[in-house]
């Protein structure tokens, strides 16, 4: 009886847990949030596949076409000084212009010496300037880049997975909305199972996967029980 004693103070610990903070939770008390039950799109970002204003950075990802010239195409990372190298071209600095002031650049080298009237395409494959972050009981929180239309699904698979103490009911996202901060609380098990849609997110939004409180309580203690099995604390 001693054990038994002993163990239930835990046992109602880790009940009572199961509500407290260790999850996020939204309610319309919060003054530095505005909760909303569907969160709109972000304020202007060129993650709506808009990328006509987008300014290149390192690490960004581009492919250079010129059109009956196959042989030409490039396509490859920007490097840390904001350099692409292309064929004929050279090492041509992209880093701070757009899409189309690249296209220009390369246009106007081409000219006349190599082609009598280049049409250029450039495009973003990847825009590492895009980001969102991770955060929580996910397998590695981080930020990671937003590659074209993004789901919330996506995003937590970018961060390599929830954890096993995840509490896939309690998933938050944070989002700057008309200049207001806005948040939404979803479902990922929901969306799992079809029973919700799968949420976009947006360059700069914060996902934050929350924590089954109860399960941490457990394995902090060094003991998680099989479903349907009791285990002994330590006293």
């Amino acid at each position: 009886m001693k054990h038994h004693s002993a163990a239930l103070p835990l046992v109602a610990a880790a009940v009572l847990l199961s509500g407290c903070a260790g999850s996020p939770t939204l309610g319309s008390g919060s003054s530095a949030v505005t909760v909303s039950q569907a969160l709109p799109a972000p304020d202007a970002t060129i993650s709506t596949v808009d990328f006509s204003n987008y300014r290149i950075g390192p690490r960004d990802q581009l492919s250079v076409e010129v059109f009956g010239a196959p042989e030409l195409k490039r396509e490859g990372e920007v490097d840390a000084a904001g350099n692409l190298s292309l064929p004929l071209v050279g090492t041509v600095a992209v880093g701070g212009k757009t899409p189309g002031e690249v296209r220009d650049i390369v246009t106007t080298q081409l000219r006349g010496r190599y082609i009598k009237d280049p049409q250029v395409t450039v495009n973003i494959t990847k825009a590492v300037g895009q980001s969102i972050t991770v955060d929580g009981a996910v397998r590695e929180p981080g930020t990671y880049p937003v590659l074209g239309r993004m789901t919330l699904q996506q995003a937590i698979a970018a961060a390599k997975g929830s954890s096993d103490l995840a509490n896939l009911d309690n998933v938050v996202v944070f989002r700057n909305v008309n200049n207001q901060k806005m948040a939404a609380l979803f479902s990922l098990k929901r969306i799992r199972a079809g029973q919700m849609p799968d949420p976009l997110v947006y360059g700069n939004d914060i996902v934050v996967v929350g924590e089954n409180a109860t399960r941490r309580f457990l394995r902090d203690l060094g003991s998680v029980p099989l479903l349907g099995n009791f285990v002994r604390f330590p006293i």
